[in-house]
């Protein structure tokens, strides 16, 4: 009985690591190899930056990288206010007719493979183009709303399910004070569930910077995007410039990941405090 404590007291943290190596082992040696000074991205030549001054100079990859940050903005600047109110009508509305249609519809890009949503999409933007004129042609606008389709549905299931573990006595209360239904909404329930919103935003943001499938299919040859440009160079081979490119991205990540770790902690430590603080008093 006394070796159980033992094993258990080595094997927790040997999983850990172990779980943690294979996540993050190959970014740590993408990191590496971005400062190799071959042209061969196997084989190791010495230290070196001038992957990134090769980045920064290639303007094709640039132009990429500001098309994908602009419609991963606002897609998912989109997506939440769609996704939110998306979320509070499953929530908050009551039985009405076609409820089982919507959230279906809601839910659907979930579990639509890319290759389909982006082909039903594709045949959209060519039937408007031929009965209104537009679009004229794909390009921006065109993977702008693609992405917003199937951002939503993320949005609204996380917003949604923070919506149903609100205590609805907070806003039963506002209301019986006296306040209309939408100032609760904006001064009670939109500050509870803002940690989900901003949540969202950043699955939001993620899932249309990384989206390949669907851009291709509804993109123009005006409009490459990051995964475009990136999968189209390494079918040639791979390049260093995509390491160095590869590096900025998870050192941006990271950076903005621990921000908003930190924000939110520090929130919650101070509701933490006035919680405490309302219990003395």
């Amino acid at each position: 009985m006394n070796n159980i404590p033992v094993s258990r007291s080595w094997a927790r943290p040997l999983i850990l690591w172990l779980g943690f190596g294979f996540l993050y082992a190959p970014m740590l040696l993408l990191i590496v190899y971005s400062f190799n000074s071959s042209r061969l991205v196997t084989v190791w030549a010495g230290w070196s930056t001038q992957w990134y001054g090769e980045l920064l100079a290639d303007d094709m990859m640039m132009q990429a990288v500001g098309l994908s940050l602009t419609i991963a903005f606002f897609a998912a600047s989109t997506a939440v206010v769609l996704g939110t109110v998306a979320g509070f009508v499953l929530t908050r509305i009551g039985r009405f007719r076609g409820e089982n249609g919507f959230a279906f519809m809601i839910t659907a890009p979930l579990v639509m493979p890319e290759v389909i949503t982006g082909l039903s999409l594709l045949l959209l933007f060519v039937a408007m183009g031929d009965l209104i004129g537009w679009p004229a042609q794909r390009g921006m606008s065109t993977i702008w709303i693609a992405h917003v389709t199937f951002c939503t549905a993320y949005v609204a299931v996380v917003v949604s399910s923070r919506l149903r573990e609100l205590d609805r006595s907070l806003e039963e209360a506002a209301m019986d004070l006296g306040a209309r239904p939408l100032k609760v909404f904006f001064v009670i329930t939109l500050p509870i569930i803002a940690p989900a919103i901003v949540a969202g935003w950043l699955l939001a943001f993620t899932l249309s910077l990384d989206d390949l499938v669907i851009a291709s299919f509804v993109s123009g040859p005006n409009a490459t995007t990051l995964p475009m440009v990136v999968f189209s160079s390494v079918r040639l081979g791979v390049s260093p410039k995509i390491n160095a490119l590869a590096t900025i991205i998870i050192l941006i990540v990271s950076l903005v990941t621990f921000v908003g770790w930190w924000l939110m902690a520090r929130a919650e430590k101070r509701r933490a405090q006035e919680v405490a603080a309302a219990r003395a008093a």
